[in-house]
């Protein structure tokens, strides 16, 4: 942070005539560093008030012409109070370049009043000036510890709120009740309180490429608010003005690193833990190989069966309960049948071409099936109990 070279002889003498002629003088110094500061910007007028910057100054400035003149092994008083400084503005919240340009400027102040000092003899004038680089050196070192506790304390700073800014929003992405915690996350999260929102919940499948992830989703009409958890990643979309559903769901498809789970449109953060809830359970309609987006409101009957999983294993043992006493391979056949029939709307060729057999091929695995269930595809209830009975079993964990 800089040294201060061993000073011997006259030089020394006359350096430490001209700082004990310049501490008298410190009261003026002050007052002319605050005006020139406060000339230069007018961010320095609103961090602290001036009898509180002016008594701060006036220590600062007369510890600094001390050190000049001290001796060599002295404790470094100056580096120590520009440490303190550094952290008390960072935390009042002044610019790093408006700190180091008070250094510079006092510096430049006390060079000035020293070569004052000197009443024009060349004497003084070639020993200040012989002085000149330890002068500077000390200035620098000051700003430098100024800076690097400016730094420190700005990081420590940012980490708290990040975390209280967490804190917050898992409170409300958890949907605990507490009084102004929607007003309070609305001001830390810089988001309005009132107004459209959705919760995104995505399956973590990989760590890598989240950021890219995040970069690729921006748009100016959408803002999103992330959080990791154990196993996966919540996104809170506030939608901006006319935006949708449809939009947001545009947004997200073919971009999301994993499955993910969309809620319908909630009024409020106050509301985001039920919309979570409700973008976990449009999550667990995915089946293993989704790899986009599905929204709750698209897939009512499947959430349906997902959200009561003690129905919906009796729903597939009810309707399902011959077809399961088949070998693995034979049951698998006759459901990817089913699903592709389905998938297709009811046409038998298109289902043909899917599965790459011919259309006969697919009546007969269906007929198959219904005698397996005793239903008909052709009869509505049993065409609602078999299409829920396929999804329960798909998405069944066992």
């Amino acid at each position: 942070m800089g040294t201060r070279k061993h000073r011997t002889g006259q030089d020394w003498k006359l350096l430490k005539e001209a700082c004990g002629t310049l501490l008298e003088r410190v009261p003026e110094l002050v007052d002319e560093h605050l005006r020139q500061l406060f000339a230069y910007s007018d961010v320095y007028v609103r961090v602290l008030p001036y009898d509180d910057q002016w008594r701060e100054a006036e220590q600062a400035m007369r510890i600094g012409i001390e050190t000049i003149s001290a001796p060599r092994d002295s404790p470094r008083r100056d580096l120590e109070y520009a440490e303190d400084a550094g952290r008390r503005r960072a935390g009042q919240g002044l610019p790093l370049d408006l700190l180091i340009h008070a250094y510079r400027n006092a510096g430049y102040l006390v060079w000035d009043a020293l070569m004052e000092s000197a009443g024009g003899e060349p004497a003084r004038l070639k020993a200040l000036m012989r002085s000149a680089t330890m002068v500077w050196a000390a200035v620098d070192a000051q700003a430098e510890a100024a800076s690097e506790a400016y730094r420190a304390t700005e990081l420590e700073l940012r980490r708290r709120t990040d975390e209280q800014t967490q804190a917050l929003l898992d409170a409300l992405l958890d949907g605990r009740p507490a009084p102004g915690l929607a007003a309070r996350a609305a001001a830390g999260l810089d988001l309005p309180e009132h107004g459209p929102y959705a919760v995104v919940v995505l399956r973590v499948e990989r760590q890598g490429g989240r950021e890219a992830f995040h970069r690729r989703i921006q748009d100016p009409r959408f803002r999103f608010v992330w959080r990791m958890r154990a196993d996966c990643e919540v996104g809170v979309a506030a939608l901006g003005a006319g935006r949708t559903l449809d939009d947001l769901a545009a947004l997200l498809d073919g971009r999301c690193p994993g499955p993910g789970g969309v809620s319908p449109v909630v009024k409020g953060l106050a509301e985001l833990g039920h919309a979570r809830r409700l973008a976990e359970l449009a999550l667990r309609t995915c089946p293993p190989e989704t790899t986009g987006v599905v929204r709750l409101d698209e897939r009512m009957p499947t959430a349906l069966v997902v959200s009561q999983p003690d129905l919906a294993q009796r729903l597939v043992s009810g309707v399902f309960g011959g077809l399961l006493t088949l070998e693995p391979a034979d049951r698998a056949v006759l459901l990817e049948t089913l699903d592709a029939w389905l998938a297709c709307e009811g046409s038998a060729g298109r289902a043909a071409g899917r599965l790459y057999c011919h259309r006969n091929t697919v009546f007969n695995r269906l007929r198959r099936l219904e005698q397996l269930t005793s239903r008909s595809l052709s009869r509505p209830r049993d065409l609602m109990e078999m299409t829920l009975a396929l999804d329960a079993y798909r998405l069944s964990p066992g």
